[in-house]
């Protein structure tokens, strides 16, 4: 086996078995929350601190991600969360349960994942081949998505019989293997060094400043990052208020939401292998504009459907949607990205994402609880579905989109 195929599979199993860890803890939470509450302000509150502090350290974390050692700063990051869920393991042990203990640690999680992603996104690229990026970013999103798929179903299983401190165990010990794997197993064929740059805080700040200026004077960058924000404002309602429409409209029970949470991972696993096999259209933007109004197409239906099983079968249609934009805009940063601005430019990218959709869920969580959801799906699909026609008239994005080699369907003899 090839050295860069050997790191690549490494690495996906690492991660996967850090991020099944970590999603048992995030469903756990949230339909703990969403079951004892039934408050969209609530789930718009803990929303907030999932992704409010990872979206604040991240600009600070891309220009760490450039000067020091990538895999190092993945390792850190998750053994610093693990580290975090074991201290809440022991207070619920000890009997110091409370929502704002849960709370406290979703912040302290968002803000590791914050310090992870930037590292996690720069790092594909000192693995991987670039004719193979897209390959294997269909990939691990299909490993990303089997993840989705069978933590909320474990989770699920395990509330009906687990106190909420035992799933923080599983979290700590899937981290720690993750870690192992990753730390012990993966190799770099280089990394950026620390000692080669100046230390200063001024000196950060010019460095975040750098990649700022960078993705402010690349148009085709300019709009990708203006459709990203869109794309989690305007979904948001699909994204995370869907658990509390079905609460209110179908049943409060806990296999309806896991439910949802697997056919939509379902959906996503689909996706992914799909992107790793085909890789999209001919020009990469029209994938990603084919995603964005399929996506809206299923959000407006989320607010339509009155049957609980229809509103599956959308729901796993929705999932299949989301790998075709993100993979392909993935492949696009890491293959058109110069290597030394990487960290910075998906540091900024974590950010844009983490402030988005907060954005959406102040705007409307608490509309969630005067308005029917189902309207705010409908309209919030239906302005996505608007604005997918919108992007397809950026011929920046058409251009840069198009220069990109079509994905490989099977894996080269390198």
């Amino acid at each position: 086996m090839n050295p860069w195929r050997r790191n690549a599979i490494l690495l996906i199993a690492g991660q996967f078995l850090s991020m099944f860890g970590s999603m048992l803890v995030q469903h756990a939470i949230t339909w703990h929350i969403t079951l004892q509450t039934k408050s969209g302000l609530m789930m718009a509150v803990f929303t907030c601190a999932a992704l409010l502090p990872m979206a604040f350290l991240a600009p600070f974390a891309g220009v760490w991600a450039d000067r020091y050692n990538r895999k190092h700063l993945v390792n850190l990051s998750d053994g610093a969360i693990a580290l975090v869920t074991l201290a809440v393991a022991l207070l619920y042990f000890s009997g110091f349960q409370s929502i704002w203990i849960l709370l406290a640690v979703v912040l302290a999680r968002s803000a590791g994942q914050g310090i992870q992603q930037p590292a996690a996104n720069a790092l594909i690229p000192q693995l991987v081949p670039k004719e193979q990026l897209a390959r294997f970013n269909g990939l691990q999103s299909a490993s990303q998505s089997l993840t989705m798929f069978a933590a909320p179903m474990a989770s699920g299983a395990l509330l009906t019989f687990l106190p909420l401190e035992y799933i923080f165990l599983i979290d700590i010990v899937t981290a720690v293997i993750g870690i192992a794997i990753v730390f012990f197993c993966v190799r770099l064929s280089h990394a950026p060094k620390a000692e080669e740059r100046n230390t200063g805080v001024k000196v950060y700040f010019h460095e975040m400043t750098e990649g700022l200026r960078y993705i402010g004077g690349t148009a085709w960058l300019k709009t990708l990052f203006i459709a990203f924000a869109l794309f989690s404002v305007l979904g948001s309602p699909a994204a995370m208020l869907t658990p509390l429409q079905v609460a209110r409209t179908f049943g409060d029970d806990a296999w309806r939401l896991a439910a949802i949470e697997i056919l939509f991972a379902v959906g996503m696993t689909a996706g992914g292998i799909v992107m790793s096999v085909w890789g999209g259209f001919r020009n990469k933007a029209d994938t990603m504009i084919f995603a964005w109004l399929a996506f809206g197409v299923t959000t407006v239906l989320f607010g339509l459907i009155p049957n609980f099983w229809v509103y599956l079968g959308i729901m796993l249609l929705c999932g299949c949607t989301v790998p075709l934009f993100n993979t392909t805009s993935m492949t696009l940063m890491q293959t058109k990205i110069p290597p030394e601005l990487m960290g910075r430019v998906f540091g900024v990218t974590t950010m844009f994402s983490g402030l988005a959709m907060p954005v959406g869920m102040l705007l409307f969580g608490p509309l969630g609880d005067s308005v029917k959801i189902e309207w705010l799906l409908i309209v919030t699909g239906a302005i996505l579905i608007l604005g997918g026609f919108v992007m397809r008239g950026r011929k920046e994005l058409l251009r840069i989109c198009g220069e990109l080699s079509a994905p490989q369907t099977e894996l080269d003899s390198e």
